[in-house]
């Protein structure tokens, strides 16, 4: 299912920053997306985290599969000693700009609730062939931690009219740096790319064209998106 000669790459960003990379990840990327589409009615909303769309388990050899690939080829990477758990969804940004809830409207980090004994890594692949729909960018606060710790507060408590007011961040999906994150890479689109990053770190969908988002898996932006909780290695 996954191409066994695919190249790793090391994309790097900064000292503290970087993403790996792997090209022609499937060997049969069409399936999947046939999958999707034909099990469209079957997408759900996603209310559960910051993610501004809907999301559609996949079939469970793909789960095994990438769950396979991160330990033989991607664990070594991360300094993971073991992976405890790890689950993956088929997901589309779907949300028009006038529907995103404020915490959407800026970066985030995937490993927020996990525990500090552990760690978090990051997948997704793109299944989409308009590059236009865009790909991933990294983030580091530009602001010290207490100021970043009230906006996210604000974000989940606040309604989108008071937010903009105080934080002077307007309404929409973010693109590039703001007074609050710095972005510090970017991570282009392409058919059948996998990516592979830290998922504590900030990040964020370059949702350029809005107007381009659909709800069709076969025109939209299509990802597989994986999560490995894992135990870091001693020492």
């Amino acid at each position: 299912m996954f191409n066994p000669s695919a190249t790793i790459t090391l994309t790097r960003f900064d000292e503290r920053h970087s993403c790996f990379v792997i090209d022609d990840a499937l060997t049969d990327p069409e399936s999947l997306v046939e999958y999707a589409a034909s099990n469209r009615d079957a997408f759900r909303a996603i209310d559960f985290n910051a993610y501004p769309g809907i999301a559609l388990a996949p079939p469970p050899a793909v789960s095994e599969a990438l769950a396979t690939l991160f330990n033989l080829r991607m664990r070594r990477h991360f300094d993971v000693r073991r992976v405890l758990k790890m689950h993956c969804r088929l997901s589309m940004v779907t949300l028009a700009p006038a529907d995103l809830r404020p915490f959407q409207w800026f970066c985030h980090s995937d490993g927020v609730f996990t525990d500090r004994t552990q760690s978090l890594q990051a997948s997704m692949l793109y299944l989409f062939q308009d590059e236009g729909l865009g790909g991933t960018s990294f983030y580091e606060p530009a602001r010290p931690a207490h100021e970043i710790a009230a906006l996210f507060d604000d974000a989940m408590r606040m309604d989108a009219a008071s937010f903009a007011r105080k934080h002077a961040i307007a309404p929409g999906y973010m693109a590039g740096s703001n007074s609050y994150f710095r972005c510090v890479g970017s991570v282009p689109a392409r058919w059948n790319r996998l990516i592979f990053y830290d998922g504590s770190v900030l990040h964020s969908g370059d949702i350029v064209a809005p107007d381009r988002l659909s709800g069709n898996p076969r025109t939209g932006r299509l990802t597989l998106n994986g999560f490995f909780t894992s135990r870091p290695s001693v020492g």
